[in-house]
């Protein structure tokens, strides 16, 4: 078993912000691949659901924390201890202000490089999740950052947003599967 989580900020009002790419992008993995209905559970909405992989089925529970995106450590912790989980059992999806807009890189551990809700992961957790990197591109300079992450994405970042979306949900066995390198092949490749 597998948790899937995507940060984003709960209300609605957030819901088309740069800072939700997490939350858009475990909504398009359920929807693709029927997972569901959500729930509340663990300080979050959940989801499960089964991967048909090359490897077996393989079972993944999708998760949003609701605890605002600088605290999803909570909700993740709390959903690792009750499946009795390690660090390498979670991929977290989230925006990355260092990566161009469209970009995608998947990485196991490193620092939060200035992202409190990977801080509060890392905290809760240890450092050795996976990282799914969205890149949302930087405004230019820090004093900004707060803004623009919680802007919605404009019309024209569309363009790109949208495949990309698709190819995390047409990837995502991959993923399941643990071949890292294949999925973010193949998602790049869209």
């Amino acid at each position: 078993m597998l948790i899937i989580a995507g940060l984003g900020n709960p209300e609605a009002k957030y819901a088309g912000n740069r800072h939700n790419a997490g939350f858009m992008a475990v909504d398009a993995i359920a929807h693709a691949h029927g997972f569901g209905p959500w729930r509340s559970k663990f300080s979050a909405l959940v989801c499960d659901g089964f991967f048909e992989t090359e490897t077996g089925r393989i079972k993944a529970l999708l998760l949003k924390p609701q605890t605002y995106y600088n605290q999803s450590g909570r909700a993740l912790l709390a959903a690792t201890k009750f499946y009795k989980l390690a660090p390498k059992d979670v991929i977290v999806f989230h925006d990355e202000l260092d990566l161009t807009p469209g970009k995608f890189r998947l990485k196991t551990g490193g620092g939060a490089a200035g992202n409190n809700g990977i801080k509060s992961i890392a905290l809760a957790l240890g450092p050795d999740f996976r990282r799914a990197r969205i890149g949302i591109g930087h405004p230019g300079d820090k004093a900004r950052v707060t803004a623009y992450v919680l802007k919605d994405f404009a019309k024209a970042d569309t363009d790109w947003l949208q495949p990309l979306l698709e190819a995390i949900n047409n990837a995502a066995p991959l993923l399941a599967d643990g071949k890292d390198d294949a999925f973010q092949t193949q998602v790049n490749h869209r």
